[in-house]
């Protein structure tokens, strides 16, 4: 199974103190959100997971402002509790920064379900993509992507099984939803796309110019 594209870079705040999240061949994962500030004012709360490999190495402090880099991963929760499909961000790179926030996905798959075109209540075009990025090892990571306006009428012409490489942002956003007769509030996360580009085009132009360097 050929390796697709993922690698995201974000720069934001330390939200809360890490908390192990589990254990495979001996090396300790820790899970914390990190606030990453968008240009309206709003932040989105996104899940880190890094490896601890030495443990004399600090694990990062609530408050500090830090640079991740690493890709998107997704798992189905089977436990019945909260959302059933899980994004977080396997952090490759932990680093104190010093730099302005950021928040930038370079993605390249493939489609495994038909993009589902809709309008919002003021007539804004949305379209919803699932977007299938593989792994080494014959895994593949499932990740939900959103595309607003003419990108979204663009995206929409798309077909199972079409390539499709992209640059977007990764965000959170709270829902209700309504278990038995108690209602929840949620959290999904979602890549919101940028743009789009024919296979290929990222290689051309350098992940080092797509983050804007």
């Amino acid at each position: 199974m050929e390796q697709q594209e993922n690698r995201v870079v974000l720069r934001g705040t330390v939200a809360e103190e890490a908390t192990l999240s589990h254990q495979v061949h001996g090396i300790a994962f820790y899970r914390f959100p990190l606030a990453v500030p968008r240009l309206s004012g709003r932040e989105d709360r996104l899940n880190i997971l890094c490896p601890h490999t030495a443990p004399e190495d600090p694990l990062p402090q609530a408050g500090a402002f830090v640079e991740v880099r690493g890709e998107v991963r997704s798992f189905n929760n089977r436990s019945g509790v909260g959302n059933r499909l899980v994004i977080t961000v396997l952090a490759r790179e932990l680093l104190p920064s010093a730099e302005e926030p950021c928040n930038q996905v370079v993605l390249g798959g493939v489609l495994c379900k038909p993009p589902v075109l809709r309008r919002t209540p003021l007539g804004r075009d949305i379209c919803d993509l699932l977007l299938a990025v593989n792994r080494r090892y014959r895994r593949a990571d499932y990740l939900p992507c959103i595309a607003w306006g003419g990108l979204a009428l663009q995206c929409s012409r798309l077909q199972t099984g079409d390539p499709l490489w992209l640059d977007g942002r990764l965000q959170s956003r709270t829902y209700l939803k309504t278990v038995g007769e108690a209602t929840q509030e949620r959290t999904a996360f979602e890549i919101s796309i940028t743009s789009i580009d024919p296979p290929g085009a990222q290689e051309e132009r350098g992940w080092e110019e797509s983050l804007g360097k």
